[in-house]
């Protein structure tokens, strides 16, 4: 049975009361051995004793009294003993339990305090008097309804039965409880239906101790002073709130946003950071600074993804020998095993590519799968490009710009160019080439023209704004970019005969490449400074990767007898230093379709923060695209599955 302000009334025991005239009587209990006397003055004024937990409900009730009441009535103190837990009837979800919880929570209070309430706060006691029922020893408890007795039972006097049976017990307690719903209505102890009236608290409620309501509850609205392991549990829970400012601004006015609060949409089931409603007004997507709170290509969001600024870039070249025939599985090409985790970029570059550019594309959506988006993607005659990215990352990017060099004679035969794509990434611009130069063994001025061509002839950026201006060169379009990544079949050769460099290869393959990079003339050209001025390439380990009989891991069996070479490459070019750290260079000898090898480089690249004021791709890239690779991958693993579950059944043999 619920009191007045929150705590139990215990009805162990009854209090006989009898007023006539003003003169004073003695009742007492022989059978319970305790007494309660009741005394009237001369001024009206009343005084109970009665045992401790009687005394609990008079104390706790008439100190919300108003203040003329309280000259009138004397109680002794004595400390309220708090309810226990509240208990739920029926299984509920965890946003209900909590939304519950905190609704009943939040009720009773205002019931109390808000003094524009119009309705009772019987509705709030009885409640609590129906989720966390007390007994006394030894007497039944009053039932949760024993505020809204009968008009008989109120109109009983209490004096030809205080000699009675405990079973009256209860009745008894009732009537003292009608009693003193008249006297806080302004009313003397009449016959009429109790009901409770609206009580004005002189005083805060007392604070709620740890173990009265669940943790929910306690920290729905705010901390509470002697909650000192909050912040710890509040780490443990959110994860991740410490690495944002904004989460440091929620938790430093010490206002908790758990989901039972209605004024935050935080929620503890995810990471996404809260966003105030202030901060989305003020946010502009225009114009912003590097250190600009809100920005998009901001600091504080390039921290929000990438805490040590380093993002990993997969960059990988390879000439298809114009087959129709694609390779079944790209799993050993895209993901190789080496890392653990793939990359943030994937950027492929092709030569002599497929007929069909789109089977190609829907091939690699297929493998890299629902994770990444195609970007952007360009073709120069048989020369293909696509720029994958994460997919929560195409935010993040500005409009992508792309350009072709034509190195040929003829400018309509286009086997033979560059293909370049640019755009910026947060702060940091990007410009990946991919080039076919001329062929030959000794056509090594041919191929450093072509180079010259295309760094002058490659018009990028357009319109997307140069990150350092007073860095760039209009001769040389590698110098207007941060980070620059060149690959393609660049038809350096080995300086060396064949039997030499198959003798070299069969002694010892570990330590024979390193001797076969000594006649590079890539390698040789590059020392001199002549082509890919600026550029850097990591070191060599594997084997050529031209040229090879078309299915076979054997080099050259024709007649021409072509020698092994590292036509294959890629290059790297920073415009400040250590700002590209290559991880692996290798080649996929698994892929067999054509006379070259792919050749794939990974890359941890350095980015900085950015303005925004550039013009943003807006989140696009090839949604068709993305659809049908989607499908492709569905359609093989239920193919897959198919097969096994055959194959199970297929090797069951019955005999009957």
């Amino acid at each position: 049975m619920s009191s007045l302000n929150g705590f139990s009334q215990h009805s162990g025991t009854c209090v006989t009361q009898r007023a006539e005239g003003g003169a004073v009587q003695d009742l007492q209990a022989k059978k319970a051995g305790k007494a309660a006397k009741k005394e009237t003055s001369s001024n009206g004024a009343l005084t109970f004793e009665s045992p401790p937990r009687v005394d609990a409900f008079l104390n706790e009730t008439l100190k919300l009294l108003p203040e003329e009441l309280k000259a009138n009535v004397k109680i002794k103190s004595i400390t309220p003993r708090p309810p226990r837990k509240p208990r739920l009837e029926r299984a509920a979800s965890l946003d209900e339990k909590n939304w519950k919880r905190w609704r009943r929570f939040r009720t009773s209070q205002e019931s109390l305090t808000d003094p524009n309430e119009t309705s009772s706060s019987n509705g709030s006691l009885q409640e609590a008097a129906l989720t966390s029922p007390i007994r006394g020893r030894g007497t039944p408890c009053c039932e949760p309804n024993s505020l809204h007795s009968s008009p008989d039972a109120s109109e009983e006097s209490p004096v030809g039965k205080s000699k009675g049976s405990t079973s009256d017990l209860g009745k008894r307690a009732s009537e003292i409880s009608s009693a003193f719903g008249g006297l806080l209505r302004g009313k003397a102890f009449a016959g009429s239906k109790p009901r409770l009236s609206q009580i004005m608290p002189a005083r805060p409620l007392p604070p709620m101790e740890l173990n009265v309501a669940s943790h929910t509850l306690r920290t729905a609205n705010k901390i509470d002073p002697d909650l000192m392991d909050y912040r710890h549990y509040s780490q443990n829970k959110f994860g991740r709130v410490s690495n944002s400012l904004s989460d440091t601004r929620l938790h430093g006015n010490g206002t908790v946003y758990d989901n039972c609060s209605t004024d935050s949409m935080k929620s503890t089931f995810s990471l996404l950071t809260p966003i105030r409603s202030k901060d989305v007004r003020s946010r502009s997507y225009l114009e912003g600074s590097l250190l600009a709170s809100g920005a998009l290509l901001g600091a504080e969001e390039l921290s929000r993804y990438f805490p040590d600024r380093n993002i990993g870039i997969f960059v990988a070249t390879w000439n298809m020998q114009g087959q129709k025939e694609l390779p079944e599985n790209l799993d050993d090409f895209l993901l190789p095993t080496d890392p653990d985790y793939a990359q943030d970029m994937y950027v492929i570059g092709v030569q002599e590519g497929c007929p069909d550019r789109r089977e190609w594309e829907i091939r690699l959506q297929e493998t890299l799968g629902p994770h990444y988006v195609m970007l952007y993607s360009a073709a120069h005659g048989v020369l293909y490009m696509s720029v994958f990215i994460r997919r929560d990352l195409i935010w993040f990017c500005s409009e992508v710009e792309y350009a072709t060099v034509t190195t040929r004679i003829v400018s309509q035969i286009k086997t033979k160019g560059a293909l370049g794509i640019c755009f910026t990434f947060f702060g940091t611009s990007f410009l990946f080439i991919t080039s076919h130069f001329t062929s030959g063994d000794s056509k090594v001025n041919e191929r450093k023209l072509d180079y010259n061509k295309t760094i002058q002839a490659l018009t990028l950026p357009k319109v997307v704004p140069d990150t350092n201006p007073y860095r760039s060169s209009s001769g040389d379009v590698t110098t207007r970019f941060d980070e620059v990544f060149w690959f393609g079949d660049f038809n350096f050769r080995l300086n060396k005969d064949r039997e030499t460099v198959d003798s070299i290869l069969n002694q010892n393959p570990e330590t024979g490449v390193s001797k076969l990079l000594a006649y590079d003339q890539l390698t040789s050209e590059m020392g001199r400074g002549s082509i890919f001025k600026g550029f850097q390439e990591a070191d060599i380990h594997f084997r050529p990767s031209y040229k090879f009989d078309i299915g076979k891991d054997s080099y050259d069996t024709t007649s021409k007898q072509r020698t092994p070479s590292y036509t294959d490459r890629v290059v790297f070019r920073s415009r400040y230093r250590d700002d590209i750290q290559a991880v692996k260079y290798s080649s996929c000898p698994v892929i067999k379709t054509s006379d070259h090898r792919p050749v794939f480089a990974l890359f941890r690249v350095k980015v900085r923060p950015g303005r925004d004021n550039i013009p943003l791709a807006a989140g696009q890239f090839d949604r068709e695209l993305y659809l049908i690779g989607i499908k492709r991958r569905i359609t093989r693993e239920l193919q897959n599955r198919r097969q096994q579950k055959d194959q199970k059944s297929s090797s069951i043999c019955s005999i009957s």
